[in-house]
């Protein structure tokens, strides 16, 4: 089985805001994009346009509908999940040829596909679903926090962060030092009050979400809440919008 690193100061995360996340999957496809090609490439597909399409994604999104309550109305909660980059992963103890590995200067926890054997015990033992099988390779992949890209002094500083956090359009993914309480992350954590991903498990994974806010209706959803539908009149409308509402109409 493989050992871990000591504990270091430095632990690079995500901080995931589901406020702001809309379920785009643009992180998802843009981590797909960057990693098809990087350390961790190729990402394969198989049967991609058929009804059972299966392929190795590093980032999946899935949402939720959850009901109305006595103070929040009905709402759609989006649901980024990839690797959380945990302090003390249990996908590495369990590694019987230390091909998963969790780096010692960065906290950040990587496959090495040269010693992988496809044996899967790190997939059953990630309790957050985070290893992806790739039958083509006969290999496990992870998401990478894209290392190849952080470091990548080739290009503009301002894009050495993961590919999913360069692409999210609502800002709702965050990067950085979550081991620095002076980091933005960290200080972004405190304010919105960010949670670990089922903690009492004891891995205590780095990455952070942040919760929804409340939603309240205010005095103007409520008057449109009760108050009854105009009926629009058609003869208002320009002719190119008088035709529309009557192709519509059919």
């Amino acid at each position: 089985m493989t050992d871990l690193p000591k504990p270091t100061a430095r632990k690079l995360g995500l901080v995931i805001d589901l406020d702001t996340c809309v379920g785009c999957h643009a992180c998802a496809v843009s981590c797909k994009e960057w990693n098809a090609g990087g350390i961790a490439g190729p990402l394969t597909d198989e049967r991609p346009y058929a009804k059972d399409p299966s392929g190795v994604w590093f980032n999946r999104v899935h949402s939720y509908e959850v009901a109305a309550t006595a103070t929040q109305p009905a709402s759609t909660l989006h649901f980024p999940r990839s690797c959380l980059h945990c302090e003390t992963p249990a996908c590495v103890t369990v590694c019987p040829t230390g091909a998963s590995y969790k780096r010692a200067e960065d906290g950040i926890v990587l496959v090495d596909e040269d010693k992988c054997i496809g044996c899967k015990l790190c997939s059953w033992a990630c309790p957050y679903g985070a290893r992806e099988y790739s039958p083509v390779e006969g290999v496990m992949k992870k998401c990478t926090l894209c290392v190849d890209r952080i470091y990548n002094e080739t290009i503009p500083e301002a894009s050495r962060q993961p590919a999913c956090v360069q692409a999210c359009p609502t800002k709702a993914r965050h990067f950085g030092d979550l081991g620095d309480p002076a980091s933005a992350v960290s200080q972004l954590v405190a304010e919105r009050g960010g949670l670990p991903l089922m903690p009492e498990l004891g891995y205590a994974p780095v990455n952070r979400y942040l919760p929804p806010r409340p939603r309240r209706a205010g005095p103007a959803d409520e008057a449109t809440a009760t108050a009854p539908a105009e009926t629009l009149d058609a003869s208002q409308l320009n002719p190119l919008l008088r035709w529309l509402d009557r192709a519509l109409s059919r």
